[in-house]
């Protein structure tokens, strides 16, 4: 079973190794480079399976079971080609005849390959087991073999020259890619001079080793960049640049879970609401209806440095106090209060706020505070309206 052993090493190595890649991604996710090469890991991990097979059988002396398999591990050998090139067009990215020649060959060796296998049922030109069961390789098979050294010679050469011809960062993924192919070819050499030795196996483990380390790890990284970006983008309000509705959902629950499972600590709210927007976008525009809500925005921000802000509604504005804000709470509010009546004066913007704590034992969730800031802020928006006047 010395055979078989490394065919199972080879599988195990390559499932942990490229686990991440396997599984199928978030389609948000998913792009066809990463799409091909993980079709292509897959169709790998038949081939290793259909080595182990191959040796467990031969070792055995089961010789139908031995022949059946030998067809499947020729298969899923030309298959694997055919997989790699789909990959390597994709990873180039180029639609060019060059690359289509390459898809176009590795087919054709998988084609060949199959070819080859029917017609060895009538003439063992690919193989045979002799009387005594010895397995002998026929002409087909190294002529299988050195069509794919051509062909993984050809791609390594093309993507080693086009490194040079790429901006910094693809540098290194273009010479991990060529470098895999190099790794390949060696060895497949190598299993052409003794058909008893997994040396494909070896080349394909060390191969995809490269990639998964040099260019998969680095394209994931460069996609979480990329996701956490856009999920920063989604969780901001695009007038003001605060935290948006979702965001202000999301910390809610939160807080809510916390509440339920009594280990949330200490916290206020202040509600916010902008006083006159219907009347500044009737009298002088949308535009200077947003222009509004900015400063009022800012004026809010300015006051509450260290607490979250979150819009949530066309003129609301929600503040999360805990920590140095919580502590402080009174006189922030006090201070901010101090600035709406200025503002009344000056004919600023104008914000009614109400602000609340929760009552750990008392109340039993997120809302019971909301709904006494909220009341408060109410109140405070009537007082406003008075002094207006």
């Amino acid at each position: 079973m010395h055979y078989s052993s490394f065919g199972m090493l080879a599988l195990v190595i390559h499932i942990i190794i490229n686990f991440g890649d396997i599984k199928k991604l978030p389609l948000e996710e998913r792009s066809e480079v990463h799409s091909r090469y993980r079709i292509f890991l897959i169709g790998l991990m038949v081939y290793y399976v259909a080595d182990i097979f191959w040796g467990i059988f031969y070792e055995l002396g089961i010789i139908p079971l031995a022949y059946i398999d030998t067809v499947f591990f020729f298969a899923s050998m030309g298959l694997t080609v055919f997989l790699w090139m789909r990959y390597i067009v994709a990873f180039l990215d180029q639609r060019s005849l060059i690359s289509k020649a390459f898809v176009y060959f590795g087919g054709a060796i998988f084609a060949f390959q199959i070819l080859a296998l029917v017609i060895n049922f009538f003439i063992p030109i690919v193989f045979h087991f002799e009387k005594d069961k010895k397995y002998v390789p026929g002409n087909a098979r190294y002529i299988m073999l050195g069509l794919q050294v051509v062909l993984f010679t050809a791609t390594a050469s093309y993507t080693l020259i086009r490194s040079f011809r790429v901006e910094r960062k693809d540098k290194l993924h273009h010479r991990a890619v060529g470098l895999s192919g190099v790794v390949m070819t060696i060895f497949i050499i190598l299993q052409t001079m003794d058909e008893f030795l997994p040396f494909y196996a070896v080349g394909c483990l060390i191969a995809t080793s490269i990639i998964h380390t040099f260019v998969e790890v680095d394209e994931k990284e460069e996609r979480d960049r990329q996701l956490g970006s856009v999920r920063r983008l989604a969780y901001i309000d695009s007038l003001t640049h605060v935290k948006n509705h979702r965001a202000y959902l999301e910390n809610k629950a939160i807080f809510e879970e916390l509440i339920k499972d009594n280990e949330m600590g200490d916290f206020g709210i202040v509600v916010f609401d902008i006083n006159d927007l219907k009347t500044v976008n009737d009298t002088q525009g949308h535009e200077a209806g947003d222009r509004y809500i900015q400063r009022s925005s800012r004026l809010i921000c300015s006051t509450f440095k260290h607490s979250p802000i979150y819009r949530v509604g066309g003129d609301e504005f929600v503040a999360f106090l805990e920590g140095e804000d919580y502590e402080n709470r009174n006189i922030l509010l006090e201070s901010f209060n101090a600035k709406i009546d200025n503002n009344l004066r000056c004919d600023g913007v104008v914000i009614a706020s109400g602000m609340d704590t929760y009552k750990k034992g008392t109340d039993t969730g997120f809302d019971s505070v909301f709904e006494r800031a909220d009341q408060k802020m109410y109140e405070n928006k009537k007082e406003l309206k008075e002094k207006r006047r």
